[in-house]
């Protein structure tokens, strides 16, 4: 492992995966949403074998195969990148890391790859029932590529089904199914892909909303919006489901992520939840004569709910899992932070006398550093931990984009269901404030979509893996002005795809459906 890394290396490295992460995460979201949107119009058509309804398919597939298209480019750059930048990363759990990625592009990849092409190109060429299993199956292949994503992220997350081998100094697999089925693995999943359908539907609806605004192409529109609204507003309380099961997830596996969206420093029982709050900037650890909050509004006990479904239970704060002392679930009493650095460090120094006494062919004192290692590795990462509050995230960004996403999830159950009382009981195309509200909802769903992603990774800081592989062990040994040149690079190269592909979007979205669509009910 790297001992004296250059701090401003660490940041860019970030700065550069965080870029590329973020332009993937503009694409991926819709093409999982418009694939399930589009999957229901082509099974109306062949149920009804309504030609109105081929047509609506085949307009929001020419928008899901311009953004597809991109979406794979961006997320090329991405896997690359665990090679370039993090090669500690991909050395130390390469073994597991890699295995999820390499089924997401033997399997998925290909089953996108040979699916999407006869959803294309089809139409005329083979029974209506086959395309339309193209159509599912290409949805599908780009769903099951995310669980495999997915079940990577997770496990960084939550590492497990792996030992640690002092031979390699790798982590190596040793339950493959401990991974790929991991509870927080399935409920990451669910929650995203859910999470996906919110944003698409808000597209559609937003686009469809439009036309509507233009005075064009009403049947359509109409269509588009009780497909896409319907499948939202599942979506929407599916995603709140599934957002309580995740938070209850980082309750028991990330307590110090939960303490820092919740900017809760003193832990207590019968802890509540802020439902809105502006942080004291001011306020930093052990800093006990510093309210944590300018003000806030609290939800009573329901941070206690969330995190152990225990009204009145105790949830630790962020200096009460630095000072440890508190008691766990087992029975055993947490280790402070300064115990934990300690106990990494013996580890990293066990690991070294194990390598030099197997070197020597010194098999009995391989055997005793193997024993003390063994116990302390559990704690390895935090060998490279230099300072204490290194181990607190960034408060106010994980707070706030918390928020963010929780109160935007709130909002788009109220937009779907009003959307979907005007389309059904109403004359929504003559409600022009609505329409104005479906097309600002848009950002707001990207916004959404990054919030919860935000959350997810830097509430997880300093940690590459959780409790294994801080990011500061986890880079490659670069020249600064490399990383700084690349991470340019490719902000200009995303930047003009985003372009581009926004460019194509709305000149089809201006072009509109099929003219044989546009007939009014």
């Amino acid at each position: 492992m790297l001992e004296n890394i250059d701090t401003s290396l660490i940041d860019w490295s970030r700065a550069q995966f965080a870029l590329t992460a973020i332009y993937h995460w503009i694409f991926v979201p819709l093409t999982l949403g418009l694939a399930v949107v589009m999957g229901i119009m082509e099974t109306a058509y062949y149920r009804t074998g309504d030609e109105f309804w081929k047509r609506t398919a085949k307009f929001w597939m020419k928008i899901f195969g311009i953004n597809f298209a991109v979406g794979v480019a961006t997320g090329l750059i991405l896997e690359f990148e665990f090679g370039t930048n993090w090669s500690n990363y991909s050395w130390f759990v390469g073994d597991i890391f890699g295995a999820p990625l390499a089924i997401e592009g033997i399997l998925a990849f290909f089953m996108e790859a040979t699916f999407i092409a006869v959803m294309f190109f089809g139409w005329e060429k083979v029974s209506k029932r086959f395309h339309l299993t193209a159509t599912w199956l290409t949805g599908l292949g780009a769903t099951i590529s995310a669980w495999w994503i997915l079940v990577a992220n997770a496990w960084m997350q939550y590492p497990v089904g792996m030992e640690f081998n002092p031979d390699t100094v790798r982590n190596e697999m040793v339950d493959f199914w401990a991974v790929a089925l991991s509870p927080v693995a399935v409920n990451k999943f669910f929650h995203t892909v859910l999470s996906s359908w919110i944003l698409g539907a808000v597209f559609v609806v937003g686009v469809s909303c439009w036309y509507l605004l233009k005075k064009r192409d009403k049947k359509f529109a109409i269509a588009s919006v009780k497909v896409a609204a319907s499948v939202g507003l599942v979506a929407t309380l599916l995603t709140a489901w599934t957002g309580d099961g995740s938070g209850y997830q980082v309750a028991q596996t990330q307590p110090m992520k939960l303490a820092a969206f919740e900017g809760f420093y003193e832990g207590r029982e019968g802890a509540g939840l802020v439902a809105v709050g502006a942080l004291n900037p001011d306020k930093k650890t052990h800093d006990d004569g510093v309210e944590p909050f300018l003000f806030r509004v609290e939800i009573p006990k329901f941070l206690s709910l969330l995190a152990e479904r225990d009204a009145n239970a105790f949830v630790p704060g962020i200096n009460d899992i630095l000072k440890g002392g508190y008691p766990l679930k087992d029975g055993s009493i947490a280790l402070s932070a300064e115990e934990k650095i300690e106990r990494g460090k013996t580890a990293i120094s066990a690991l070294a006398a194990y390598r030099a006494a197997k070197s020597a062919g010194n098999e009995e004192d391989a055997k005793l550093a193997a024993a003390v290692l063994k116990e302390n590795v559990p704690y390895f990462g935090y060998g490279y931990i230099k300072d204490v509050n290194d181990l607190v995230p960034n408060v106010p960004l994980t707070f706030y984009a918390f928020r963010i996403m929780v109160i935007l999830g709130g909002y788009f159950i109220l937009f779907f269901a009003l959307i979907l009382f005007f389309a059904y009981k109403k004359d929504l195309s003559k409600l022009k404030w609505m329409h104005w509200v479906a097309l600002l909802t848009i950002p707001l769903g990207y916004l959404a979509s990054q919030a919860g992603w935000v959350v997810a990774e830097c509430g997880r800081q300093p940690w590459a893996i959780q409790d294994m592989l801080p990011v500061n062990a986890a880079i490659s040994k670069l020249d600064v002005s490399s990383v700084q040149t690349t991470f340019f690079i490719f902000l200009v190269l995303f930047t003009i795809m985003l372009i581009a592909e926004v460019g194509i979007m709305l000149k089809a979205i201006r072009k509109g459906p099929d003219s044989n669509i546009s007939d009014t009910y």
